[in-house]
């Protein structure tokens, strides 16, 4: 399944044209190199994911082509999830 629709249907993003926007702002990684919107994922792959200040870590459980939103979470496992730090606060 392409990185973007995964994205959209596990509801990690809510949009395939935001998901797409990040993946080729190159934001995303699969297995530790770069991913495009077009790359594929397959279940077992280990995605990271940087939306501004906070980094997701998910390992892919399962692929599917839709969802219900109270399964979606299923479909990936959060490994990690980290903020950077604003020094500006301090």
């Amino acid at each position: 399944m392409r990185l973007d629709k995964f994205l959209k249907v596990s509801r990690i993003i809510k949009r395939r044209t935001v998901a797409k926007e990040i993946a080729d702002q190159e934001r995303i990684l699969i297995n530790g190199k770069m991913a495009k919107s077009s790359s594929r994922v397959s279940v077992g792959d280990e995605l990271e994911i940087r939306f501004g200040n906070k980094t997701l870590f998910v390992r892919v459980d399962d692929i599917q082509d839709t969802t219900k939103k109270a399964e979606a979470q299923q479909l990936y496992t959060v490994i990690d999830e980290t903020y950077e730090r604003d020094f500006r606060d301090e």
